[in-house]
């Protein structure tokens, strides 16, 4: 026991060395001079470019001198203030975040869809890219065996989607990856070395209440990962499923960013989503036809591991590991991976569709098929078809009467293949009327949108 726990300590150590790392590169130990800044016009602060803060004017006179701007009709030095001058010289009209840019985007804006011309205007790329060492692409074999370890034939697919990371910051991948296992399997280890390599400020972590929550400073990195996504509950995991579609994939080319003290400003959606969660049952939800996640479950448990082990990893990655690693993922050839394609689907993924499988999920097939499958659905013809047939549905129409499972109805249709179809002429609700009552009507997802309409109308 104490020969562990000093193995724990000394990892501890470590760590902190390696969090040292990210702050020691872009110490340049210069004093603070006008180049550091720009102002930006919108909310008239005043924007230190090599953390991305905002200064108040007050702060920015302090610490910069005035500038002489000629005589005046005296014969005496006119003076500005520091803070005026940055105003004439050095203005910005926008904010964004967008790898592959520069710093300053010169006569281009962005509007909701991407860049816009705009002659004379200038865009502040928040940016920042990583600053990595020298390392060698060959002695990374540390890090990939031990990825191989855990994650096995999906490891290959894994270091892909990372490298991609690594080397197109500013190009989209359409799918998450969903990293599964127990705890003390080194699934953290593993992603180590790629914060460093991306930057560890262009590698944010949050959980998924944070991803549910109004700020979404988050959307400004190249890597987001959601941490331990479990126990979320049946509708708000359907909640985050739905609001990740917008995260996980694009388009939207655009999204908005919203940040405590910012301006609300446009970012491009580039973003990597990394999951990662120890259940298996409990955690995200997929649906079968889901496109947007590579799930990847390791079977290991941390006893199959020694503290010895993590000792010589985490001694490997202190003493030029990590930089091996990040010109490795800088280096590796990506001609066979495409970020736009749906990913592979491992057993992982179906074994994952299948927990989320519900009793209902069979019992509505039941009812649909007594209905013949029809082109159009109401709540009001199942709860009928139930009744009719309570034999062969026993209790489903009690569960579709109870007002707690409204939300899910959605769900389960969706998953039985059948999507909700608005009334155009009913833009406040979406509601059509029929036998005199205002209904939601879903129609089968495989139709086209005349068709759905059709359906509905003839009902």
């Amino acid at each position: 026991m104490h020969v562990a726990a000093k193995v724990d300590d000394n990892i501890v150590d470590l760590q902190a060395r390696l969090d040292r790392v990210g702050r020691e590169v872009l110490d340049t130990g210069q004093a603070v001079t006008f180049e550091d800044f720009y102002a930006v016009m919108p909310s008239h602060a005043y924007l230190y470019r090599h953390s991305g803060d905002l200064w108040p004017a007050a702060s920015i006179n302090s610490r910069l001198p005035s500038v002489e701007v000629g005589k005046d009709k005296d014969g005496k030095p006119a003076k500005i203030k520091a803070s005026q001058w940055l105003d004439q010289n050095r203005p910005v009209e926008q904010l964004t975040w967008a790898p592959g840019e520069p710093q300053v985007v010169a006569d281009r804006l962005v509007s909701n869809g991407g860049w816009i011309h705009r002659t004379g205007v200038s865009c502040f790329n928040l940016y920042l890219p990583p600053q990595r060492k020298a390392g060698d692409p060959d002695q990374a074999e540390v890090w990939i065996e031990h990825v191989q370890r855990v994650f096995g034939d999906d490891s290959k697919h894994i270091i892909e989607w990372l490298a991609h990371r690594v080397q197109r910051p500013g190009e989209k991948i359409n799918h998450a990856l969903l990293l599964g296992g127990a705890q003390g399997i080194g699934k953290d280890t593993i992603l180590e070395p790629v914060k460093h390599a991306v930057g560890p400020w262009n590698f944010s972590e949050v959980s998924p209440t944070q991803i549910l929550g109004r700020f979404n400073g988050f959307l400004k990195s190249v890597i987001l990962r959601v941490s331990e996504a479990r126990d979320l509950g049946e509708f708000d995991r359907f909640g985050f499923y739905d609001h990740m579609k917008a995260i996980t994939a694009a388009p939207p080319d655009v999204l908005r960013c919203d940040e405590k003290n910012i301006r609300e400003h446009s970012v491009f959606n580039v973003t990597g989503v990394i999951v990662t969660t120890n259940n298996k049952s409990n955690g995200i939800y997929l649906p079968p036809d889901d496109r947007r996640h590579f799930v990847a479950w390791s079977s290991l448990t941390k006893d199959d591991f020694t503290a010895q082990y993590w000792q010589r990893l985490w001694s490997w990655y202190a003493t030029g590991g990590i930089w091996h690693v990040c010109a490795y993922l800088a280096d590796l050839k990506l001609a066979d991976f495409d970020p736009k394609a749906p990913p592979p689907k491992t057993s992982a993924f179906f074994e994952i569709v299948d927990a989320n499988r519900a009793p209902e999920d069979a019992e509505l097939a039941d009812v649909l098929e007594i209905l013949h499958n029809p082109k159009a659905v109401t709540l009001a013809m199942l709860l009928q078809a139930c009744q009719q047939n309570i034999s062969r549905t026993g209790e489903f129409a009690a569960w579709l009467e109870d007002r707690r499972n409204r939300r899910q109805i959605p769900h389960r249709l969706e998953t039985a293949g059948y999507m909700p179809v608005r009334n155009p002429t009913a833009p406040r609700d979406g509601y059509w009327i029929i036998s005199g009552k205002r209904q939601s009507v879903y129609a089968r997802a495989e139709l086209s949108t005349a068709e759905q309409l059709a359906a509905v109308r003839a009902l």
